[in-house]
């Protein structure tokens, strides 16, 4: 019996030893959890807070307001309130914006508050050298510009639009893209699909081919269509007893299958008298022959 207990106190001892690299690896771990716990602690002793000081802080807000001038504050330079409220019954004038007295804004129904927008801006050596630059002005609503525009007045300013006047037109068998971005509602990347198309094709028929043209859709063409005309004496033909398939191919109303097809049967049976002869090729129903026919030329 005094064998078995001095077995099991050995067995005991043994599993609750620890070797001196054990012991160290503890303290080490010790250090780094104390570390750990004291950081915050530390941290804030060594960095203390800044006490903000908001008088100084309302003194730059204000120093600020001050700055941007009456449309950042609300106040005149003067100090007094603005007003948003316009008179009644305004009474329109023909008018240079330019230095224009307080009192005259307020005739044209501006506010105290759009008045003194302006006027900080003409302070500023701002100044309105077209009509248009009104409504850039802060403050100045779309309702408002539209109501001036009409009486604006500014001697010597030139603002010319190259697009159409009314009543005039763009030739589109002759027109190159510069002139046909005159046309309302045509930009340049419209202008350089119309020219694309029109070479492929040889030229516009009708009108009505333009909604052919990529991105025309029938809003865009009831925009732009009481601004053209079409001369078809400016269409180039195709020689359709010369032209080889390369040539033939970009034509838009024809498929390559189709185009070939046209190719193969004049190889195999001579030269085109008519649109008629056409006929006979399988894959040219009426519809097509009829778009393409005024195209092509048979001498």
């Amino acid at each position: 019996m005094a064998d078995l207990n001095v077995i099991m106190r050995s067995r005991i001892k043994n599993y609750l030893s620890i070797t001196k690299k054990e012991w160290n690896g503890m303290v080490v771990l010790l250090i780094i959890i104390a570390a750990v716990l004291a950081a915050p602690y530390l941290y804030k002793y060594f960095n203390k807070g800044t006490v903000i000081n908001f008088k100084d802080f309302d003194k730059d807000v204000a120093l600020l307001n001050s700055a941007k001038g009456s449309d950042a504050s609300g106040y005149s330079d003067s100090g007094e309130p603005l007003s948003d409220e316009k008179v009644a019954h305004p009474v329109l004038f023909v008018f240079n914006p330019n230095n224009l007295p307080a009192e005259q804004w307020k005739q044209l129904g501006l506010s105290g508050r759009q008045i003194s927008i302006i006027k900080h801006y003409e302070a500023k050596g701002g100044r309105f050298n077209k009509k248009e630059d009104i409504q850039k002005i802060y403050g100045i609503t779309a309702d408002d510009y539209k109501r001036l525009a009409p009486y604006i007045n500014i001697p010597g300013a030139e603002y010319t639009s190259d697009k159409l006047t009314p009543g005039e037109v763009v030739e589109i068998n002759s027109a190159d893209s510069a002139k046909l971005t005159r046309i309302h509602g045509i930009g340049p990347a419209f202008a350089a699909r119309i020219v694309a198309y029109r070479q492929r094709l040889g030229g516009f028929l009708s009108k009505e081919q333009l909604k052919e043209v990529y991105g025309i859709d029938t809003i865009k063409y009831a925009e732009i269509k009481n601004q053209v005309s079409i001369n078809p004496a400016r269409i180039v033909k195709i020689k359709i007893n010369e032209v080889d398939f390369e040539g033939l191919r970009k034509f838009p109303y024809l498929t390559n299958k189709q185009t070939n097809a046209v190719i193969q049967y004049r190889n195999q049976h001579g030269n085109y008298q008519a649109v008629a002869d056409m006929k006979n090729i399988v894959i040219l129903d009426d519809g097509i022959l009829r778009k393409i026919g005024p195209y092509l030329v048979f001498k």
